[in-house]
């Protein structure tokens, strides 16, 4: 499983207090079936804890998935400061999930290179 994020993510991730060990395990999470929400078409939501707090009252991340390949988080945001997606972003998140989902290992390699995604390495110490 290789786990990805956009720059916009990386930047809402850092303002928040969001370490990769926290999207590592949303992730895991996801590939054991725990999902807050699948929303179709190959995007999930998954909570992440707040530093210091639960998952609650923490942040609710937008992730591009496909089981045991690919992971890419996409959009984060606070459950105070929005409550959810509205339909055209969401069917804007399937269409770019139906293209994210299928890069294969020159796409990848080319967008890390250009710094438009970013690989969260994981491992079984770094999962809460």
């Amino acid at each position: 499983m290789r786990i990805f994020k956009n720059k916009a993510f990386t930047r809402f991730a850092k303002k928040s207090g969001i370490d990769d060990s926290s999207l590592c395990k949303a992730v895991s999470d996801a590939e054991k079936g725990f999902l807050d929400a699948d929303l179709g078409g190959g995007v999930i939501k998954q909570r992440v804890a707040r530093s210091g707090g639960g998952k609650s009252g923490g942040f609710r991340t937008l992730i591009l998935f496909r089981i045991g390949s690919l992971a890419f988080f996409v959009h984060g945001f606070a459950k105070n400061e929005q409550a959810n997606i509205d339909d055209d972003e969401l069917v804007a998140l399937r269409k770019l999930a139906a293209v994210m989902l299928e890069y294969d290992e020159v796409a990848l390699n080319c967008a890390l290179a250009n710094k438009t995604l970013i690989e969260v390495i994981c491992n079984e110490k770094t999962i809460p």
